[in-house]
C-alpha cells in the first residue's frame, strides 16, 4: 500500500529535508493515504463492547440485547460493508475520502474505537504514522510483489495480519 501513496506529494514538501508537523499537514496526498491504510487493513479486527441499556435494535434481526450484556463488534466487517461506501469498499482507493466517500458514516471506519473510549492516543499515533511514511517515501521505494504473491488472506487474532506479503524494497 505504501507504493500507491504519492511520493511526489512527500518530495514536494520535503524534498529530502527532516519531516516536520507543518509540512505533513501540507500533504495532500499523504492526508488521505493514512486513513484509507487504516480502513482498508484496520489496526484491530474486532472490539467489545458493552450494552448499557436493554434494547432491541433493528440491525441485529430483532435480536434482545440486555444491559450488561457483551457485544462483539467486527470492524473489519464493517470497513467492507458496501452499505456505508459509495465507492467499492474492496478497493484501496485513498481519494474516496475526498470524493463521494468524503462524508461516510463515522462509524463505518474507526480505527481508534469511538465513542467516549476511543483511544486518547490516536492523534498522535496518526501523526506517527504520518512522518514514518513521509521519512520512509523520502529514501525507499516499495513496490508491489502482485496478486501471486500477496494471497492468502488474512489471520484473524487481535490484530489482522496478512497471511503473505510481498513486497520489493529498494533504498534510494
Amino acid at each position: 500500500m505504501i507504493g500507491i501513496c504519492n511520493i511526489e506529494d512527500i518530495q514536494h514538501v520535503f524534498s529530502h529535508q527532516h519531516i516536520y508537523e507543518q509540512g505533513i499537514v501540507r500533504t495532500q496526498h499523504h492526508a488521505l493515504f493514512i486513513p484509507e491504510v487504516l480502513r482498508f487493513g484496520p489496526p484491530v479486527s474486532f472490539t467489545v463492547r458493552n450494552v448499557t441499556i436493554d434494547d432491541r435494535p433493528p440491525i441485529i434481526c430483532g435480536a434482545q440485547l440486555y444491559k450488561g450484556d457483551e457485544v462483539m463488534i467486527n470492524i473489519y466487517n464493517l470497513t467492507r460493508d458496501k452499505r456505508y461506501w459509495k465507492i467499492d469498499p474492496g478497493l484501496f482507493y485513498p481519494e474516496r475520502f475526498q470524493d463521494e466517500d468524503k462524508d461516510y458514516h463515522r462509524y463505518a471506519s474507526f480505527p481508534f474505537a469511538g465513542g467516549h473510549r476511543q483511544c486518547m492516543g490516536q492523534d498522535l499515533a496518526r501523526l506517527a504514522l504520518k512522518a514514518i511514511t513521509a521519512r520512509l517515501m523520502q529514501h525507499v521505494t516499495f513496490d508491489d510483489g502482485g496478486p501471486e504473491v500477496n494471497a492468502g488472506g488474512h489471520s484473524w487474532k487481535i490484530t489482522l495480519t496478512p497471511k503473505n506479503i510481498g513486497v520489493t524494497i529498494t533504498f534510494d
